[in-house]
């Protein structure tokens, strides 16, 4: 498989075979030789991140201005990239992917562009290690646009109903707040 682009964009799949047998499993996730010739530019990963989430979580939708690179190295989440970049051909579109363990997740990576916006909530009973690699160190202040996870306009049809949300999350504000004057909205 190694690196296949989506309907969006800057989103990308990224992932090769899982080896298995009764010890567990093998898989590559990504080489930067790929991701850079799939890109047509240069990407440095700078900064590693790792979230660990309980049952029943969901966080987002977030923005960075820098490029991310997610796993799910334990459990499984369900995973949605919206575009909400004002000026993109694909503004207001979603990909939804479900990652992790199987037989309910893919053991891929998603490589999503500066300017999208990813969520996710956790599935299962047990809790989820979503690892996710940055081209950007962090650092305070950095704006960080954000819409509401269940923004009728994205459409998303999450597989949990009554998500635990961080107070930051839950005040959101929907795409049509950011961009009012959108020409989607002209129908």
């Amino acid at each position: 498989m190694a690196v296949q682009p989506t309907g969006i964009e800057g989103l990308l799949v990224v992932g090769w075979p899982v080896h298995g047998d009764e010890r567990g499993f093998f898989t590559q996730t990504y080489q930067h030789s790929e991701l850079t010739e799939a890109l047509g530019r240069p990407l440095q990963l700078r900064q590693g991140n790792h979230s660990r989430s309980q049952p029943g979580v969901l966080r987002g939708f977030h923005a960075e201005p820098w490029d991310k690179l997610v796993y799910v190295a334990r459990g499984v989440a369900f995973c949605a990239v919206a575009d909400i970049r004002g000026d993109s051909p694909t503004f207001g579109d979603v990909a939804t992917f479900t990652l992790g363990d199987a037989p309910r997740g893919d053991r891929v990576r998603l490589f999503i562009a500066q300017g999208l916006a990813n969520s996710f909530c956790t599935l299962g009973d047990e809790p989820t290690d979503y690892l996710y690699d940055v081209s950007e160190e962090w650092r305070p202040g950095v704006a960080k646009p954000s819409v509401a996870w269940d923004d009728p306009d994205l459409g998303v049809a999450w597989p949990i109903a009554e998500p635990t949300l961080s107070e930051a999350d839950r005040a959101n504000p929907r795409l049509r707040e950011l961009y009012p004057q959108h020409p989607r909205w002209a129908d």
